[in-house]
């Protein structure tokens, strides 16, 4: 018994074949991420003792991951993150740089954004971290560490389906204990930090020769 196929059946079917690829290959591209971005930060004024105040806008903020989907919209990354601040005019002089490595959960609400764009992308992501304080020049020893909790949004535009750019804004909350004695403090901080930040996402898996 043979099967005959019409012209529409076949076209439906070469559509569904082309779909089904395309759809594979963008699974593939999203399962491995390697993310670099840059920008600026601001460090909350009460993380400081007095007389030290933070510019409001420093720069730079450095942050480098690699992300794993587990599903479509579900996954991890692990990342490193490097932040530089520096007093205020007319205040006691100070350069502080704030090291973080946090392992976040993602969610991918791309979905969301389909209506404006289909090249777009929204991105959330939140997680536990540790948080490094080194003051430079003559406070260097006041040194700090601790605990952080992160949680930030990425709104991405697609180049092509294994690259795209991004921007990030985060909050880093910091689970830290006043400074005891306050002169331990000069230097270092023991605040909350938004940042800002620009960057690239490209794929580490599959979809080499698609775009």
């Amino acid at each position: 018994m043979s099967t005959k196929f019409t012209f529409p059946k076949t076209l439906l079917i070469l559509g569904i074949l082309i779909l089904s690829t395309q759809g594979f290959s963008q699974m593939e591209a999203a399962k491995w991420k390697a993310q670099l971005s840059l920008g600026i930060n601001h460090p909350d004024g009460s993380g400081y003792p007095r007389p030290f105040y933070a510019k409001d806008i420093n720069f730079p903020t450095v942050n480098l991951g690699v992300q794993h989907m587990f599903k479509e919209r579900l996954g991890a990354k692990l990342d490193f993150g490097f932040n530089r601040f520096s007093s205020l005019n007319d205040t006691p002089a100070f350069k502080t740089n704030y090291t973080r490595i946090n392992a976040q959960i993602v969610y991918d609400a791309s979905s969301w954004m389909r209506p404006i764009s289909y090249r777009m992308g929204l991105v959330g992501h939140a997680g536990p971290g540790y948080s490094i304080i080194k003051p430079l020049g003559i406070y260097r020893d006041n040194t700090n560490s601790y605990l952080n909790a992160m949680a930030g949004i990425e709104v991405h535009y697609g180049i092509t389906r294994s690259l795209s750019v991004f921007a990030d804004t985060s909050f880093i909350y910091g689970f830290a204990k006043d400074f005891d004695p306050i002169t331990d403090g000069y230097g270092s901080f023991n605040g909350n930090l938004w940042t800002f930040t620009v960057g690239v996402s490209v794929s580490l898996s599959g979809c080499y020769y698609c775009d």
